[in-house]
């Protein structure tokens, strides 16, 4: 990490320019939960979990069954905004293996309308090992472009290139007095992992012992998702959560 990338990870104030390289590749973070990486011309999402609603509801817990048409508003958005010519989904796309039968038609008219319109690969995760074969793009367990390698699930270190999901890191930080927690981006220059997309998906603490065997404890920053901007935060400075 550069000398200005370091000091600007040690704050998580004013408007900050994202400064986010993984080997050499430049990559923008953005407040959707995507990663844009302008020379490859992709956007990268991860964990969108779609039905994921409707699964807990088949169990008796019955949330809002709206976690899919926000999850794809979302994606809309960023393919919107960063016009990529190829959309990686690393995984964990689908809640389950039915999630597809439970899709309603204007749901998976989107989805299809996405895959249409972009070099769509679907990345195989533990959720979805097989996902359904007649919504657009193709499936793969990894994609290589350049340097980098595509996957699911991240590996124990080293793994130099890789980005991967599967996670879904978050990180806790205190400003002012103020104990902040967000879902995060979280590399070292070497690797990252991303934030989960989807709606209902929720964060684990970066602090925790599931990224100790991926990251050296203090050697990240984490790309935190404010409300406006991403923020990058110093690994030293992230705090666990409460017990």
């Amino acid at each position: 990490m550069s000398e200005a990338a370091r000091r600007q990870s040690d704050t998580f104030t004013g408007n900050p320019e994202p400064v986010l390289t993984v080997c050499g590749m430049s990559m923008v973070p953005d407040v959707t939960g995507a990663l844009f990486l302008p020379d490859a011309q992709a956007l990268v999402v991860s964990d969108l979990h779609f039905e994921k609603g409707s699964s807990f509801a088949s169990k008796g817990q019955y949330l809002p069954p709206y976690d899919t048409r926000s999850t794809l508003s979302l994606l809309e958005r960023a393919c919107a905004r960063f016009k990529p010519y190829r959309v990686i989904a690393l995984g964990d796309s689908f809640h389950d293996r039915n999630a597809r039968e439970r899709l309603n038609e204007a749901d998976l008219s989107r989805i299809r309308a996405l895959t249409a319109s972009h070099v769509w690969t679907w990345i195989t995760g533990n959720h979805d090992p097989v996902p359904p074969d007649d919504i657009g793009g193709n499936s793969a367990r990894e994609l290589d472009i350049g340097p980098l390698t595509f996957r699911h699930e991240p590996r124990p270190a080293p793994q130099t290139g890789e980005i991967s999901g599967h996670l879904h890191p978050a990180a806790a930080v205190v400003v002012r007095g103020r104990r902040l927690r967000r879902r995060c981006f979280v590399s070292d220059g070497t690797r990252l992992v991303m934030p989960s997309f989807g709606a209902f998906t929720g964060g684990l603490n970066v602090r925790s012992g599931a990224f100790s065997e991926i990251f050296d404890r203090t050697g990240f920053t984490a790309w935190m998702i404010g409300r406006d901007e991403v923020y990058p935060v110093a690994g030293r400075r992230l705090r666990p959560d409460s017990l």
